[in-house]
């Protein structure tokens, strides 16, 4: 987590190459096989849709809208994407590729299509707001072509440390900056069809580093929506990962942040990151956040705040309510996010490396939000399976029905780490026993 350096178109074109490049082959002439069947008409047209996109990956849609400093970073990207879509020919040149162009429905590729290389287009153009549109719009038909969210995928584009707020019969789900901006936002009214709404945080503080925003968390405390955020520390002697907070009147922002410094930043230990609010039976407000490491591991740490929800509480200093001791974590966790359910309170976090297939998430019991807390399982609670890879970034949340989810991101199989990208996904949540389970995909 302390070596996140975000790319915001970085991030999106990954995203979509984790949904389009099992059909980007097949795409120019798939008009012509849905009349006659053609094999080698089909094939031939792979072939030369995957020669195109090689050019716009390489030429358009990359290179227009970055900074000089992450040139480096971009260029391995394309040839990671390119890498796949090599792969990809490969294997669509089989008997298995035949029979998967002949089932393909054609209007639902051409949808997913048409969006992606709208948004390709405005990225060329500058247009990141109308990019991050073009691309939601079609997130149903690429998710449809992706699996069709049997697997909890519900958003097939780059959203990681998802957190998802209900308010009045609507669903906002915040993640970290990507081509939409500071902290992306986007709204369902289903959990199933999301679309863009636009940045929620499009001005930072003058102490804070562009472009370098994560895992945002809100809270409605009265009539006032709470935004947390990580981010860096900017100008001389700065680079620090720390918390801000923000305000807003209504959940899609524009949120407000009139700080003058980080909100929480435990420099000894390294930064603070990971914020997550809870509020208590009682009304009370919690934050809780991750401490970096410095001298020690990682730890978890939890405190009250005032009733606003934009300090902390007087006389009050953090406690801390977990560390790794796990073997599957490998000395690392961090994403907390504290639930109280029955009147039970549940911890989640993320566990092991952010950027590999053991990313997984597990859970602690605690007797109230300042703990103490206890891991009662070994084994992480959401982890690697054939339709995914290195779970993460969890938060759980309540439909209007009451019934539990819990959001995540997670790498496509097979594309894991940096410079690909992780989607959004969701499952239910049973916390009726003595330990949240997470619903198996399928």
């Amino acid at each position: 987590m302390a070596d996140r350096r975000r790319v915001r178109i970085l991030g999106w074109g990954m995203g979509l190459v984790a949904v389009c490049v099992l059909v980007a082959s097949a795409a120019t002439d798939v008009q012509a096989h849905a009349r006659d069947r053609s094999e080698h008409t089909d094939l031939a047209s792979a072939r030369g849709q995957l020669s195109a996109l090689h050019t716009d990956l390489a030429v358009t849609t990359y290179t227009n809208d970055v900074t000089t400093s992450h040139r480096n970073g971009l260029q391995a990207s394309v040839a990671s994407t390119l890498d796949q879509l090599v792969s990809t020919e490969r294997t669509i040149s089989g008997t298995d590729g035949v029979a998967y162009l002949q089932d393909i429905n054609v209007e639902t590729l051409e949808t997913c299509l048409g969006g992606v290389q709208d948004s390709f287009d405005q990225i060329a153009a500058h247009d990141n707001n109308q990019a991050a549109h073009d691309i939601s719009g079609v997130a149903g038909a690429c998710t449809t072509l992706a699996g069709g969210g049997g697997d909890g995928l519900v958003y097939p584009f780059d959203f990681p440390d998802p957190f998802v707020l209900t308010v009045g019969g609507a669903y906002y789900a915040y993640g970290t900056n990507s081509v939409a901006g500071n902290i992306q936002i986007i709204e369902s009214s289903d959990l199933t069809h999301w679309t863009t709404v636009g940045d929620a945080l499009p001005q930072l503080p003058a102490w804070a580093t562009p472009d370098e925003t994560w895992a945002p968390a809100v809270v409605q405390l009265g009539g006032t929506f709470v935004l947390y955020y990580a981010v860096r520390v900017a100008g001389p002697g700065g680079g620090e990962e720390c918390i801000s907070v923000a305000t807003a009147s209504q959940p899609q922002g524009p949120f407000d942040d009139t700080s003058t410094g980080p909100l929480m930043c435990q420099s000894t230990l390294g930064g603070s990151i990971d914020p997550s609010p809870l509020v208590d039976v009682n009304g009370t407000p919690y934050l809780v956040w991750k401490s970096n490491s410095g001298a020690g591991a990682s730890a978890i740490w939890s405190e009250q705040l005032d009733p606003a929800g934009t300090g902390f509480a007087t006389n009050t200093t953090p406690t801390q309510l977990l560390v790794p001791d796990e073997p599957w974590e490998a000395g690392v966790i961090e994403a907390p996010d504290l639930v109280v359910s029955g009147g039970r309170y549940f911890l989640f976090y993320s566990g092991n490396s952010w950027m590999g297939s053991d990313y997984a998430v597990g859970v602690a019991t605690c007797s109230g939000p300042l703990g103490p807390c206890a891991k009662p399982l070994s084994a992480p609670i959401l982890a690697s399976d054939a339709s995914m890879e290195g779970p993460g970034g969890a938060s759980a949340f309540t439909d209007d029905s009451g019934s539990y989810w819990i959001a995540f991101d997670a790498w496509a199989p097979g594309a894991v780490g940096y410079p690909n990208s992780r989607s959004l996904y969701l499952r239910r949540l049973d916390m009726s026993g003595p330990t949240p389970v997470v619903g198996a995909a399928g």
